[in-house]
């Protein structure tokens, strides 16, 4: 075959930048397949579904990988194989935000195996790719004939300035104070996440507005370009089940009632499950008992499906017509709330969160430079100095598991938690602080448990943030005409709602956000009441937090590691490390203290950490006695090194020596310089002069001796 001709649309961004969106090139053989190149960014994503499911399959088995190629920076990848290895966090992140708006845009009962992949293949420093991914899968399903009910598109929207942009440079985003990543289709909003600077709910609505906007030309573009490509864009037919109408209205005759009678029986998590599933197997037995073996063996797993829907279905219509929620509160009601803080006396922090059947333990430890979190992306590489961890043993649910490390889930967690508390940490903060959280209980809610355990424990180890900040999940069921916004959801309750959005913030304002809205035409005033009523919840939350502590302890704790911080001039750097490092290891090992020095601009900063205040007292005058500056006018005790019959050197701080000119020893006329001084004699002298050319030292003893008197006058 020849070479292939691509089609291709473009679009300008709101600020006249083109995107190009291309297929037909690439990879030809996946069901579909585009690049999406803004200047020399490119993205390359493929699209594949299985033309038939795998027997017994109950779930829509999607997967969807991002990765960025270490060639597209013109790099090689730094780890032991030279090669792209497993996703990294960041990876991680940008594939969970192409798949939550993504997923639910396929038909319900489509339960063939599908792979979204895209590769950053090319890249550049300043265009951000993660606000590209989803537009490059969306368009790569578009033109394919799986079945998608898209297409969607994301942006990134920031306010720089006061002015809301879409997609900015690298370099523009570090001055934003408000950034959130948003999905949408033409007409509805499906996902958003991101981080700001305490910005309140109506700011947060105006990016929303301002972002669908221009996600609604980038579909276009991808319809359009789904024209161009013709017939191989139309949907294939496939086959799903139809359900059986008179087998669910027998099972709701026999399931309905029992339903309700838990549901309203306002139980704990634990009980309401048993209740359910002996209500379960009631059903099922009568069912056995109706039909016979035969058809419960033939119709088993189909009959599970059905009650799991009517179940939903009952409690969705129990809220809304009752306003009845499963364990019993309001539609506005949190809780119960008890935290503790230095509950682990050998960490640096420590606290437990625990709302209602969730609960987070969370450490704090305090690190040095040498403990940064160094993180090697294709197009950067640099040091994170905060890190958080979370994790979620089966054991909070009441399940085993084995324990196979963090998945998806988890660090989509952490990242919400950890951007949240990064808004509030001190600017002048020296330390790498390493907060772990570990979910002991969960019903629901356990990133945001972890947001107000995280902020807890900063400030019991003596950490200066700025304020609390606490977070609240909340849902929402709605039937179009009915809604019942519900703050602090159980975890049932999760699974049976039409959105799930979690918001964390001071009593400022927002620090982030994490929406999936699954129903369409969600209006902007029930989005507007929704985070209104999440500000309640997230001050009813932070006053219970105060009642541990309201403020960070003074200090941090005695057997923290102390961190002093001071700036050398960069020329001394050399001075300091010693030849083969011989003078930094000296110093670290006679006084116990650890050093790490940086050279930034025309600075050296010495980072000297121990949790021994003499220690860090010793490393430090020794560190200035190298480093120091000398001026005129200051008093040394030197010590003579070499003699001239011009006078005399004398070495007056570690690696500086300067010349005690023969006129300079005495007020007296002196006639040979070995008559008073020898090698090895300690002279105290006053620094009288700096060549600025040469930057040689003058010194002077007869500056500190006082003249000699004749006729009873000081001469």
């Amino acid at each position: 075959m020849g070479k292939q001709i691509p089609l291709s649309v473009t679009f300008n961004l709101p600020d006249g930048t083109p995107v190009v969106i291309e297929t037909g090139k690439l990879a030809t053989q996946a069901h579909g397949s585009v690049v999406v190149k803004i200047g020399k960014t490119m993205l390359f994503a493929s699209a594949v579904s299985s033309y038939t499911a795998r027997e017994g399959q109950s779930f829509f088995p999607l997967s969807v990988d991002y990765q960025e190629k270490f060639a597209a920076a013109g790099r090689i990848p730094g780890n032991f194989f030279r090669r792209e290895a497993r996703l990294t966090d960041s990876e991680i992140l940008i594939s969970r935000l192409v798949d939550r708006p993504i997923r639910p845009l396929f038909p319900k009962g489509y339960l063939f195996d599908t792979q979204i992949i895209i590769n950053l293949i090319s890249g550049e420093l300043e265009t951000l790719p993660d606000a590209y991914a989803a537009l490059a899968a969306s368009a790569a399903l578009t033109v394919s004939d799986i079945p998608f009910e898209g297409p969607i598109s994301e942006v990134r929207v920031a306010r720089i300035d006061g002015e809301f942009v879409i997609n900015p440079k690298k370099s523009e985003l570090e001055k934003a104070d408000l950034d959130i990543i948003l999905a949408a289709t033409k007409e509805n909003i499906m996902m958003v996440e991101g981080e700001a600077d305490e910005c309140s709910e109506r700011d947060l609505i105006e990016a929303i507005k301002i972002g669908h906007e221009a996600i609604k030309v980038q579909c276009d573009a991808q319809l359009e370009l789904a024209k161009l490509v013709g017939d191989k864009a139309i949907k294939r037919e496939y086959e799903i089940a139809e359900e059986d109408e008179v087998l669910i209205t027998e099972l709701k005759g026999l399931s309905v009632d029992k339903f309700l009678e838990v549901a309203k029986g306002a139980l704990d998590k634990k009980s309401r499950k048993k209740k359910f599933e002996a209500a379960i197997e009631g059903i099922t037995e009568a069912m056995l008992e109706k039909h016979g073996e035969e058809f419960m063996e033939e119709r088993g797993g189909e009959i599970k499906e059905y009650l799991g829907k009517i179940k939903k279905e009952t409690i969705r219509e129990m809220v809304l017509s009752e306003q009845v929620r499963l364990d019993g509160r309001k539609y506005d009601e949190v809780r119960p709330i008890w935290t503790e803080i230095d509950y682990l006396p050998s960490t640096h922090g420590s606290a437990i969160f625990n709302r209602g059947e969730t609960q987070a333990l969370t450490s704090l430890t305090l690190g040095t430079k040498l403990d940064e979190l160094m993180q090697d992306n294709a197009l950067n590489t640099y040091h994170e100095n905060f890190i958080l961890h979370y994790n979620f043993p089966a054991l909070s649910v009441g399940e085993t598991k084995p324990m196979r490390g963090p998945g998806r889930r988890e660090v989509g967690h952490a990242n919400l938690a950890g951007r949240s508390l990064k808004k509030v940490l001190p600017e002048d903060s020296v330390h790498t602080i390493r907060l772990v959280s570990d979910i002991l209980e969960s019903n629901g809610s356990s990133s945001m448990a972890t947001v107000c355990a995280g902020s807890l424990a900063l400030m019991d180890a003596g950490i200066q943030i700025k304020s609390h900040v606490s977070g609240v999940a909340m849902g929402l069921i709605s039937d179009g005409e009915r809604n019942a916004v519900l703050t602090d959801i159980l975890g049932d309750e999760d699974a049976l709602g039409d959105m799930d959005f979690k918001v964390t913030g001071t009593e400022e304002g927002i620090c982030a956000c994490q929406m999936d809205i699954k129903i369409d035409g969600l209006s902007y005033e029930l989005l507007e009441e929704a985070l209104m009523q999440a500000k309640e919840g997230r001050i009813h939350i932070l006053n219970e937090m105060k009642k541990s502590i309201e403020t960070p302890r003074e200090d941090l704790k005695p057997h923290a590691p102390r961190i002093v911080e001071i700036k050398i001039d960069k020329s001394f750097i050399g001075a300091v490390i010693g030849p083969g490092g011989k003078v930094i290891q000296e110093i670290q090992k006679e006084t116990g203290a650890v050093i790490n020095i940086e050279e930034v601009g025309e600075h050296g900063i010495v980072n000297i950490a121990s949790s021994n205040k003499d220690s860090i007292d010793s490393a430090l005058s020794r560190i200035k006695a190298i480093a120091y500056t000398p001026v005129v006018g200051d008093v040394f005790d030197a010590k003579v090194v070499k003699v001239q019959a011009y006078g005399v050197f004398a070495d007056f701080l570690p690696g500086k020596s300067g010349l005690l000119h023969i006129s300079e020893i005495s007020h007296s006329k002196i006639n040979r310089v070995e008559d008073h001084l020898k090698e090895g004699d300690m002279v105290k002298v006053k620094l009288i002069g700096i060549d600025p050319k040469s930057g040689k030292y003058r010194l002077s003893r007869k500056a500190l001796m006082p003249r000699p008197e004749r006729n009873g006058k000081r001469n």
